[in-house]
């Protein structure tokens, strides 16, 4: 996928992936705000991250896919966590 075009692609209220087929952890909630190569990714139970264009995957079907690897360790655990709430006991 062309890196340039990703954003053109990515619309507010795409579901959050770091894999495809996997759970979804989140929506995006900003495509390249001031102009910068960036979302702002909003994952349950933690708030709003920012995620570089680069980290796309892949875009299809009202999903973005993220690579794990490109993001940084806040947003790695935030994302572990994005549906504590929903299990028994939490």
């Amino acid at each position: 996928m062309e890196k340039y075009h990703v954003q053109e692609k990515i619309k507010v209220g795409f579901q959050a992936f770091v894999s495809d087929g996997g759970e979804e952890f989140g929506a995006v909630r900003q495509v390249s705000p001031g102009g910068r190569p960036e979302l702002v990714i909003y994952v349950e139970n933690a708030g709003d991250f920012t995620v570089p264009l680069s980290a796309v995957e892949a875009v299809h079907s009202e999903k973005v896919v993220l690579s794990c690897a490109k993001l940084d360790r806040k947003l790695r655990h935030a994302i572990g966590h994005a549906h504590d709430a929903e299990k028994p006991g939490a």
